[in-house]
């Protein structure tokens, strides 16, 4: 699962990239007047800042999976140690 998700971070960033990249500069080039040339630069920043959310999110949660998985283990081995009253 580490490997697989790893590699979806690796990757999706990268894909994401030349696909907005490619889109935004065919717009971008087919804009008639500044303020089509405007708009297309607004959608590219939105749809580049919702995609960095979206991965950091993926990522917080994917830390906080490990720090639980991680604590599990200390937490078993306390459970096992200390005397049950």
């Amino acid at each position: 699962m580490m490997r697989a998700n790893r590699f979806d971070a690796a990757s999706q960033p990268r894909e994401s990239f030349c696909r907005a990249t490619s889109r935004r500069w065919e717009n971008l080039l087919g804009a008639r007047s500044l303020d089509k040339a405007i708009e297309v630069q607004t959608e590219y920043a939105r749809a580049a800042y919702e995609g960095y959310v979206s991965q950091a999110i993926k990522l917080s949660r994917l830390y906080a999976d490990l720090g639980k998985e991680a604590f599990k283990s200390y937490q078993d081995f306390a459970a096992k140690v200390t005397p049950v009253k």
